[in-house]
């Protein structure tokens, strides 16, 4: 009896064992089918095995491309022939930027070329070739007056509409009736214009109403609008200025020469510039100085930032237009500090377009620190330093503009003292 139950005991042993080596082989050949349809992972237990699902087939044009996921795409472009391949090719878009159109287009020629490119033979074999191709037959031939296909009927208006628009109605009175009824359609123009209906006429006919010139011919309301003709007009005599007399005019402290206009003279050459800039720091009259589109360089523009420091009557500089790079006119910008008349300065459109965010800040910091500045021309692109500039510039001219008013009240009631210890 205890050798029959060993027995059993080792028979359920091995019974176990080949139910759970049957488990495995089950689980491994169905991890092997499933495998060609979706990517499984199994986690062994005990005496169970577990599968979960991660990621669904991948498909194209219905069928499931994973039982191409180990095939040696190398070993099957290797047995194929040169035709194959290029026929391959031409059914392949690579969509590479960097490979060239002609050879990313499925479209080859084979034939030689006949010749040079003729353009005017070219359109006249395309010309001659779309003459004599037959146009594609009709379904219906055309008629005259006789509609083909359906005919559009627009939809039924909504009722509400109609009684809203006839509900507005402007009684004017007989009088403004009559003068509408029997005004011309010039006057109706001119009425028109002076009420601001721009929709329902032209430039040309609203500048002719506000001027009283009369309509023009043919731009009626049925007239046909044309474009108006650009005036010609003469172009700006050159520059007639002595470049030598006027620098021998600030040389001498000429009380006449308040303005110097320089602007457009572009054949003046680096001596001359220097020979000008040495004589402002002793020149007591001049207050207007323009420098635009001289060819001004670095180094003439450092001497010039000399000459604004120990200026004493300058008040408005202008050197737009010119080869001043951006670390000059930050010199140029920091020598404001010390002349203190300075009140507009421009220096905009030069070699550099683009001055910088550095140079764009010290600009900023300096003009800050400018108590006379009111006027600025500059192309700042940071808005950090276009509304500080701005709001310097303004408190500038606000400060100014009190101090102003003070100065005439003190005026005022000096005056006004002086009249009252008179009159007493």
């Amino acid at each position: 009896m205890a050798d029959t139950a060993k027995d059993k005991e080792v028979l359920g042993e091995e019974e176990e064992e080949e139910e759970e080596e049957s488990t495995t082989t089950t689980t491994t050949t169905t991890s092997k089918k499933t495998s060609q349809w979706r990517k499984t992972r199994s986690t062994k237990t005990s005496a169970t095995t577990k599968t979960t699902t991660l990621t669904t087939p991948a498909k194209l044009y219905g069928k499931d491309l994973s039982e191409y996921d180990d095939v040696d795409v190398e070993s099957l472009l290797a047995q194929l022939s040169p035709e194959e391949i290029t026929i391959l090719a031409k059914e392949v878009d690579p969509d590479d930027n960097f490979l060239p159109p002609d050879q990313r287009c499925s479209y080859e020629c084979s034939k030689d070329a006949t010749g040079p490119l003729n353009r005017k033979q070219l359109i006249e074999h395309i010309n001659k070739q779309a003459i004599e191709t037959p146009d594609e037959p009709e379904f219906e031939p055309y008629v005259q007056g006789k509609v083909r296909g359906k005919k559009w009927v627009p939809p039924p208006r909504d009722a509400r509409e109609i009684e809203a628009e006839e509900q507005i109605a402007i009684d004017m009175g007989d009088e403004y009736e009559h003068a509408l009824n029997d005004a011309t359609q010039e006057e109706i123009i001119d009425l028109a214009a002076i009420l601001g209906f721009h929709s329902m006429m032209n430039q040309d006919q609203y500048h002719a109403s506000l001027l009283n010139k009369g309509q023009p011919v043919g731009m009626g309301w049925d007239g046909i609008t044309k474009s108006t003709q650009q005036k010609l007009f003469p172009m700006d005599p050159p520059n007639a200025t002595d470049v030598e007399e006027s620098i021998k005019r600030v040389k001498d402290d000429d009380s006449k020469l308040v303005d110097l206009n320089l602007n457009n003279i572009k054949n003046i050459s680096d001596e001359k510039l220097e020979q000008l800039f040495a004589a402002l720091p002793q020149n007591e009259h001049l207050e207007v100085l323009s420098l635009t589109n001289v060819g001004l360089t670095d180094k003439t523009a450092l001497l010039l930032a000399e000459a604004i420091e120990k200026s004493k009557t300058l008040r408005v500089l202008n050197v737009e237009t010119n080869f001043i790079s951006p670390p000059v006119i930050v010199k140029l910008v920091q020598a404001l500090l010390k002349c203190h008349t300075i009140e507009e300065f421009r220096a905009s459109n030069q070699r550099s377009a683009v001055l910088g965010n550095k140079i764009e800040m010290e600009i900023t910091d300096l003009v800050e620190k400018n108590p006379s500045l009111l006027r600025l021309g500059l192309h700042l692109e940071f808005n950090d330093a276009r509304h500080r500039v701005a709001a310097h510039l303004q408190r500038n001219i606000d400060r100014i503009r009190k101090d102003l008013e003070l100065r005439l009240q003190f005026r005022f009631f000096n005056n006004l003292h002086r009249k009252s210890t008179r009159i007493q």
